[in-house]
């Protein structure tokens, strides 16, 4: 979190309501992560993890609930990581970044305008 700019060591807490408001979830949550009170459900760490640029994976482990035997790398993933990052659609990345559903079709048509066309 650190490393992607947010304060989270600010007791006023402007790193962690920023951190939250990015990626569209509750500043409480972010803040019993953080304290190790509790886990965030999986949409939340999903949310997370995409703002912060982390696999879900390595955020589950990082989180040390998890151990990289609970969650074993498959074939299908490898077979991903061989062909190179998969492009997500502008209406994927509208959701992974918590657009409002009422934006997400606004957000869509942006996105679009800057996205070179596919020949």
């Amino acid at each position: 979190m650190r490393g992607r700019g947010y304060d989270i060591d600010n007791p006023r807490g402007g790193g962690k309501s920023k951190l939250a408001d990015d990626a569209g979830v509750h500043r409480a949550a972010v803040s019993r992560l953080l304290q190790r009170q509790s886990m965030p459900d999986l949409e939340t760490m999903r949310r997370l993890a995409a703002v912060l640029s982390v696999p879900l994976r390595d955020m589950l482990i990082r989180s040390g609930r998890l151990s990289e035997d609970d969650l074993p790398v498959t074939g299908h993933r490898r077979r991903e990581e061989e062909s190179g990052p998969q492009r997500l659609t502008p209406e994927e990345a509208a959701r992974r970044m918590g657009v409002p559903t009422e934006l997400r079709e606004t957000f869509v048509k942006v996105v679009k305008q800057f996205l070179p066309e596919r020949t």
